[in-house]
């Protein structure tokens, strides 16, 4: 989309376009959400400060521009803080056995296997670890957040944790007016994808208030001046590559839910 918005002038508001590539195409391209190289770090500090994680054994989809993105970046922060990386193994999208990746990660003893992919491959990378005698903690991004994770991983998927744009156990009087009127409107909780799309909607309309006429060029200058604006997945300031500045939440996956557990800003 970003390669027909720029040309044509027209200002674009990506709600979940995590690649660092996406505004690079042009000024008139936007986003409410963080970047990959973000939320790698986000883990990686996370598995070391808050889990006190050594050793991480990282299995990534090879064929994944995100998952690639996020596993490169995990694993130089994790290094750099001291941590270990004791196995690097790969998968393709629409394996269905992985269990030869698995074997050999836990041969090398990890403490956590970080999984930087989609709930579809995770929900079964879990079940075929949990039967492989693997005990580790298994952590992954944004990717994971879908209500499918719960059923195809089952209990193999608790105690994990997994990067965030929201949490729905927020207490923040604005998120909780966003879930109650999401629930009331499509009878389940908002997942992040949601909250962010609404978040992108919400700055593309606060721009146009601001900008001095209804020309592309003025809302794309207003959307470029947004700052500190109060958005359900956090407050949004977008910086000079036009990549929003905002922290990302840890959540845990326990008994079929997902648990807030840690803010971590940038």
């Amino acid at each position: 989309m970003a390669t027909k918005a720029q040309p044509a002038k027209v200002p674009m508001i990506s709600n979940a376009s995590t690649n660092p590539r996406v505004t690079e195409i042009g000024d008139y391209i936007f986003r409410v959400c963080f970047i990959d190289p973000f939320q790698g770090y986000v883990m990686a500090k996370f598995a070391h400060d808050n889990l006190k994680m050594n050793k991480v054994a990282v299995l990534r989809d090879l064929g994944s521009d995100y998952s690639q993105g996020l596993a490169d970046v995990f694993e130089r922060k994790f290094t750099e803080m001291g941590g270990k990386i004791v196995a690097r193994e790969t998968y393709t999208k629409g394996s269905t056995d992985f269990r030869s990746q698995l074997t050999a990660i836990k041969r090398s003893s990890p403490e956590a296997i970080y999984i930087p992919g989609y709930y579809n491959d995770i929900g079964l990378i879990a079940r075929q670890a949990r039967e492989l005698g693997i005990t580790a903690t298994l952590m992954g991004g944004d990717g994971w957040d879908s209500e499918k994770l719960f059923e195809l991983g089952g209990s193999a998927i608790d105690g994990s944790y997994f990067s965030n744009h929201y949490s729905p156990d927020d207490p923040n009087p604005r998120i909780q007016k966003f879930i109650a009127a999401y629930k009331a409107a499509y009878g389940s909780v908002p997942d992040a994808l949601a909250a962010l799309g609404y978040d992108a909607a919400m700055v593309a309309v606060d721009a146009i208030k601001r900008a001095p006429s209804f020309d592309r060029a003025a809302i794309r200058d207003a959307i470029a001046q947004t700052r500190n604006f109060h958005g359900v997945t956090g407050s949004i300031t977008l910086d000079e590559k036009r990549n929003a500045t905002k922290p990302a939440v840890v959540l845990e996956v326990t008994k079929g839910k997902t648990k807030y557990v840690d803010t971590i800003a940038p």
